[in-house]
Formats: C-alpha cells, structure tokens, sequence
C-alpha cells in the first residue's frame, strides 16, 4: 500500500455517508485534541457538525476555550457549522428517579416497604431496589446513552463527534445492548421472585396505584429502550456511517490499549480504520534524552505500521505548546492531513 494512502483522516473527510465518528484510547494520549481537529476540519469541510463529550473528566470546554453543556448544542465561537456538548452518560441514577421519569404523576420519596422477613422498612426498600438495580448492569448508562441518543434527533446534524471516555468506559458504551439483553431478562425473573412479596405489601406508593404497575412500566421503560439502542447498535456496525478513530502515543500501554481496542472493535463489529499516533518526538543532535526517547517511540511505531498494515496511520509531532482554543486547533488540523515520515535519530 502506498504511504500518501496510509497517513491522513482525509479518508473519513472524503466518506458523506459517515454519520457518526467515535474517537477514543488511553486517557492522556490526545483524544479531545483530536476529535476536537477532525469535528473543525469537518465543519469547513461543509458538514453541520456536533462534537459531543462522554469522558466524566472532559477537557472538551478547555481545548475550545469555551463552556459547553449537556442540555443542548451549543455553537462553537468562531466556526461556522460547528456545535459543542458535554453529556457524562456514566452518572448513576437510583430507580427512585428512573420510576419519577416513567410517571412524572408518582412521588419517589412516597414509595416505601413496610417491614418483613425481619428487616426493618427501609432495609427492606434498599434490599429491593437495589436487587433491580444490580440486576440489570449498566441501566444507568444505558438509560443516559438512550436519552442522548433520542435528544440529538431532533438536530440536523450532519455528523456527530463522539469524544469518548478512557478505553475501559468506551467499550461498555458500545456493549451496552448485550447488556440490556441480559439484563431485561433478569428482570423478568425478578418480577416472577417478587410476584408473591409484592401482593403482600400495602401502601407502596401514596396514591394508591397499583403495586405492579410500576413494575410493569419498568419493564415497558426497558423495552423501549432496549429497542433504541439495538437501533443505536444497527447504525455502529454500519462502516458507511460509522467509524472509530483510535488516538495513541508511541508507549508501551498505550500500545497495548490500543490492540485491546482494536480487537473489541472488529468483536463488535464496529469499523475502525485510522490510527492516530500521537506526541511523537523529533529530535535534534543536542537533547540526549530526546534522542532515547526518540529511539524507544521509533520501536513502538515501527510495531504499529507491521501490526496495522492496512489501516490509515497518522503520526503527529509532539507540539511545544498545549493546544487551546480555536485558532490553535486550526494549526493542528493540518497535522492531522499531511503526510509525516518517521523521525530521524541523530546518531
């Protein structure tokens, strides 16, 4: 394969049907920097587009240089067809709130468990709800994804820029509706478990309602849900409209996250094709560190290309600056295009 066809996210520029583009690796390797470059380059490239943040440590509002939130888009200053967010999907939520969001009319704090098998009340109710929550993993972050998703339809984006939380957090974003798969039917065994325990119980929500219904509607919650993410899920394994950017720098672990990633990707049959590498060292005749520490990256490189022969790799110079604000990222959008050789060590 020719190197001008390796190096380079023009690639993913040069692809109209992509709709969404998830950038991620180990934290501190430059994802923000880069999913931040690619969402500005396609904005001038003519697309509508919205860079949303799901790491809980975002730096999204620091490398724009300006506040974005998580209740809608907000236009990034400077830029045309550019729009920011930041929505943290991995907040917990009790089901007190999730039952308040499946009926506004139903008080959490109202729904109490009299005391039985020996547990006082509220032992009773913690012992309850959390069984729920615990039976059915990654309900909080499903339950959020789900939101989101269902919140960003009604903008007409024409691509979507998800800068992704550290490797570990992305990869339970993407397996979330295998998840949801399990956990619906847990549930189901739940609701026959505490079928009995339920008909005994008096006064679990103030206005009388009946016990099941809030079970029942639970469960229809989930349904719903599951059916949205499975429609999230159709569109991630569609390589004409979705596609993972991996962001590393020339180090073992991040090396190692990055093959972690790359093989959960292809299990979920999610396309990835570019790798970024990123804080790659130059040196001159004069740093002797730099020029071992040169060598070392070289050997991680070198390892990168054999691995991933066939996918578009980009290596990106370490900048003497931090990259803040529009005007810099503008500058580091063109080292996301050009072709780079391999560095040179000075002997």
């Amino acid at each position: 394969m020719e190197q001008d066809q390796k190096y380079g996210l023009q690639n993913i520029l040069d692809k109209k049907t992509l709709k969404w583009i998830f950038v991620g690796g180990k934290g501190g390797v430059g994802k923000t920097t880069t999913s931040s470059s690619l969402a500005t380059l396609l904005s001038k490239n003519g697309s509508k587009v919205l860079i949303i943040s799901t790491d809980p440590a975002h730096n999204l509002c620091d490398c724009f240089d300006q506040k974005f939130n998580g209740k809608e888009p907000v236009p990034v200053n400077g830029l045309q067809n550019l729009y920011g967010m930041v929505q943290n999907i991995y907040i917990q939520t009790s089901l007190y709130v999730y039952i308040k969001e499946i009926d506004p009319k139903i008080d959490p704090e109202s729904i109490k468990f009299p005391d039985f098998t020996g547990f006082q009340t509220d032992q009773a109710s913690q012992t309850f709800m959390s069984e729920i929550i615990s039976s059915v993993p990654g309900i909080d972050e499903a339950m959020s994804f789900s939101q989101l998703v269902n919140s960003l339809e009604k903008y007409d984006f024409d691509v979507i820029v998800f800068d992704t939380a550290p490797t570990g957090h992305t990869l339970r974003l993407l397996n979330f509706p295998s998840l949801l798969d399990k956990g619906i039917e847990k549930l189901l065994s739940l609701r026959q478990k505490f079928t009995g325990i339920l008909g005994q119980l008096s006064g679990i929500v103030g206005n009388e309602q009946d016990q099941d219904q809030i079970f029942n509607k639970v469960f229809q919650n989930l349904e719903k849900m599951k059916k949205t993410v499975e429609k999230v899920n159709e569109q991630m394994k569609d390589p004409q409209k979705t596609t993972f950017v991996a962001v590393c720098i020339p180090e073992f672990l991040s090396m190692y996250e990055t093959d972690r990633l790359v093989y959960q990707l292809a299990k979920y049959e999610i396309d990835i094709s570019n790798i970024i590498i990123n804080q790659v060292l130059f040196p001159n005749d004069t740093c002797k560190m730099c020029k071992a520490r040169s060598k070392m990256q070289k050997k991680y490189i070198d390892q990168i290309i054999e691995l991933y022969e066939d996918f578009h790799i980009q290596i990106v110079p370490l900048q003497e600056n931090e990259v803040r604000g529009v005007q810099s990222l503008q500058s580091f959008c063109g080292l996301l295009l050009v072709k780079q050789t391999l560095p040179q060590i000075p002997q």
